[in-house]
């Protein structure tokens, strides 16, 4: 055999080695991301699995502080009663309508079908009867008060609408309320209610907990970013694309090095 048929026969099978190592890797890859995709799905089914997330954590099913004596419940979307689902609505309207402006028509629409979604999963709060919350001025009508009472006949006061999904390829914990009556905040609530979410998140194996604010809800900006130490995520449209103007910014808080190389690291912005 001549020494350039030789080496052009070389070649050819190093081509051939280099795409067969090639295509090998790219199936590798893919089922890595398949097997990736398998384990997340896997853990949100076994998160949304658990009927009461708050079993885990008896010692939140109670807060006490300035009076304020609350019990917590645990919830889903898909099995509120009527006067449960009004009270929703109606706290919705009262601490939203401000913030969202000429949005909020079309925002409630939405907020009313996310509500009763199946993987939507509640913290509740219940008032203790008989606690120095009583005798505050609630801002919600009496019609509306009447219909904040579950079985127990405990008043409602806020509650927290959570699930868990897949944010680019992270298992999250998404807040997608947290609204509590004019007459309870400001006494820590928000705060104890933000750390059993926490806590959740991790107990389930998520990588963040996020949520979205409303750049016109300054309270809520400053409750999240300055008490709670909440940063804007990278994938929020501020970060992600700053030519684009939203009105609210996505929030996180990471645990893993997976959720802070995606959420926390800067990418940059090509122009």
């Amino acid at each position: 055999m001549d020494s350039e048929t030789f080496q052009r026969r070389r070649r050819t099978n190093s081509t051939h080695n280099k795409n067969n190592a090639v295509v090998g890797e790219e199936r590798l890859n893919r089922s890595e991301v398949l097997a990736k995709k398998k384990a997340i799905e896997q853990l949100i089914k076994a998160a949304n699995a658990k009927i009461d997330q708050l079993a885990f954590f008896p010692s939140y099913r109670h807060f006490k502080i300035n009076g304020l004596s609350v019990c917590l419940k645990s919830g889903h979307g898909n099995k509120l009663s009527s006067p449960v689902k009004r009270y929703i609505q109606n706290l919705l309207k009262l601490n939203m309508e401000g913030p969202y402006g000429s949005e909020w028509q079309e925002e409630e629409k939405v907020k009313r079908r996310e509500m009763v979604d199946p993987e939507a999963r509640y913290i509740f709060v219940h008032v203790v009867p008989n606690s120095n919350v009583d005798d505050m001025t609630t801002v919600l009508t009496e019609e509306d008060t009447s219909t904040s009472c579950q079985e127990d006949s405990s008043p409602l006061v806020g509650f927290v609408h959570y699930r868990f999904v897949s944010e680019e390829d992270v298992p999250v914990l998404y807040v997608y309320e947290l609204q509590l009556e004019p007459r309870v905040q400001g006494k820590g609530l928000g705060k104890f209610l933000m750390e059993l979410i926490e806590l959740i998140a991790q107990k389930n194996c998520m990588g963040a907990v996020m949520l979205t604010v409303q750049k016109a809800n300054l309270l809520a900006m400053n409750f999240y970013m300055s008490k709670l130490r909440y940063i804007i995520s990278a994938t929020s449209p501020s970060k992600a694309n700053p030519m684009l103007e939203k009105s609210y910014e996505i929030l996180c808080r990471t645990f893993d090095d997976d959720a802070k190389t995606i959420f926390e690291v800067q990418h940059s912005v090509h122009h």
